[in-house]
């Protein structure tokens, strides 16, 4: 029998309808959806006199447009966000959909609270209508963005029609050095094979560093590989996966469980599979990396200074970030930092950032917005004291949602404002029109945050 890849084992248990001309016809184990894009997908339900197909695989949350200064919604003060809200909630009562709306105790961004709550799980087929769904395949899971249409398509009939994507092997070796956190690793990735370098493909990430990593450094990683073009990311589950798992509202128990972890370990890729694409990265020559201009590709380590304008897309980044050929970004002045995202938004970034942040003070030209990726998250953090730790600092903490990652609420950069975020994009106007972002890790945005300036977080682990 010929040797499979992880995705191929997945992608054949899913397969309902094989491809020919025609995509594939797949099975969807569990659909996500959240106030931005499932509306007009359950309008088209209604227009077509259809039912919800599985009410029991689909889960919704509240996270994109909600504010987070607050867990009341105004429609005078934003009538977009109040209705898509509203709807969501309407939408959910009248289709029999579990949601964790803006007041449930499991409100959170949709990519944090599908694995906080168990839901999900290693060899699923995962959708939701946004990008970013590719976090999920930290697990194990077969997940992926779709769109407003194929929202529907979901909703109605449980499958989605899908091409079958290539395997690309993004192995990482050797041992992550002090202050080398998940988001500097795939960072560094994306700036070597370029935003397009993953495209018509699925990331697997494998090697000693990965597996050494704990599930919200894995969940980093995955989430970001749509940043490098691919389709989705892959992280074959192990013991820490399990762990994680184990006791989650809806992981399986008893007896249940052992059958499912007896399943989940088979889901690994075969001695002797065949990649389409690899790439061999060691992992302890990475520095703490930095982006420089409009697309999470045009990244470098933070010692580093802009590279030349090679090309018009480079130039045009540069004119935008308002930065010059030659220049370090060390020491360049910054005016808010934004802790938080799908990304980096969970304990252990929280954690992070705080260690930086501890008896020391937000510098008085920084607005510094810390925002947790769940209410669990949220109660966890105050459990531990990091909330009285930002807040002694003089950083901004928050209700759980999307926030300044995607500037759908108030949360926004000023235009011309300079913002070292812990998201995933910093296309021209994510964090608001005008703004200029700058991708890096929690620890980078924390050290920067007190220093009023692009830092090298090593400085701070010497004191």
């Amino acid at each position: 029998m010929q040797p499979k890849t992880l995705y191929d084992k997945i992608w054949e248990s899913h397969v309902v309808v094989p491809e020919t001309d025609a995509p594939a016809i797949i099975f969807i184990d569990l659909h996500l959806i959240h106030e931005v894009t499932s509306p007009q997908a359950f309008d088209e339900l209604r227009e077509r006199n259809l039912r919800l197909r599985r009410p029991d695989l689909t889960l919704g949350t509240a996270d994109h447009s909600i504010p987070t200064t607050t867990r009341t919604l105004v429609r005078s003060d934003d009538p977009l966000a109040y209705d898509q809200v509203t709807k969501l909630d309407t939408n959910c009562a009248e289709f029999g959909v579990e949601l964790f709306g803006i007041k449930s105790d499991k409100q959170g961004i949709v990519h944090v609270i599908g694995p906080e709550v168990g839901a999900t799980q290693p060899g699923k087929a995962i959708v939701c209508g946004d990008s970013h769904t590719s976090t999920h395949g930290a697990f194990g899971a077969l997940a992926f963005g779709i769109g407003t249409t194929e929202v529907g398509h979901v909703l109605a009939s449980q499958c989605l029609l899908q091409r079958k994507a290539k395997n690309f092997e993004v192995r990482i070796d050797g041992q992550l050095r002090e202050g080398i956190t998940a988001k500097d690793v795939i960072l560094y990735v994306i700036s070597q094979i370029g935003i397009g370098g993953g495209t018509g493909c699925v990331f697997e990430f494998t090697g000693s560093a990965v597996r050494a990593m704990n599930m919200d450094a894995r969940m980093t990683l995955c989430n970001m590989s749509i940043e490098g073009g691919a389709r989705a990311g892959l992280v074959a589950p192990d013991e820490t996966t399990f762990e994680y798992l184990k006791g989650r509202p809806m992981s399986p128990r008893g007896a249940e469980w052992d059958k499912a972890v007896a399943r989940w370990r088979e889901l690994k890729s075969d001695e002797g599979a065949l990649y389409d694409k690899q790439i061999v990265i060691d992992g302890s020559t990475i520095e703490p990396m930095i982006s420089f201009g409009t697309n999470p590709g045009m990244s470098m380590p933070i010692t580093a200074r802009v590279p030349n304008a090679g090309n018009e897309e480079l130039k045009r980044a540069l004119q935008y970030m308002d930065l010059k050929p030659g220049e370090p970004l060390l020491d360049h002045p910054i005016d808010v930092v934004f802790i938080g995202s799908c990304t980096n938004s969970r304990m252990t970034d929280l954690r992070a950032a705080a260690s930086i942040l501890k008896g020391r003070k937000v510098a008085s030209n920084v607005r510094a917005v810390i925002v947790p990726g769940s209410h669990q998250i949220k109660k966890m953090a105050e459990d531990e004291g990091l909330d009285k730790i930002f807040v002694a600092a003089g950083a901004e903490w928050r209700e759980a949602g999307c926030s300044m990652c995607i500037a759908m609420n108030a949360d926004k950069l000023e235009p011309g404002q300079y913002s070292i975020s812990t998201s995933n994009r910093n296309f021209e106007g994510r964090q608001g029109p005008g703004g200029r972002t700058m991708l890096a890790s929690p620890l980078t945005a924390a050290a920067s945050a007190v220093t009023g300036k692009v830092t090298d977080l090593r400085r701070m682990l010497k004191r």
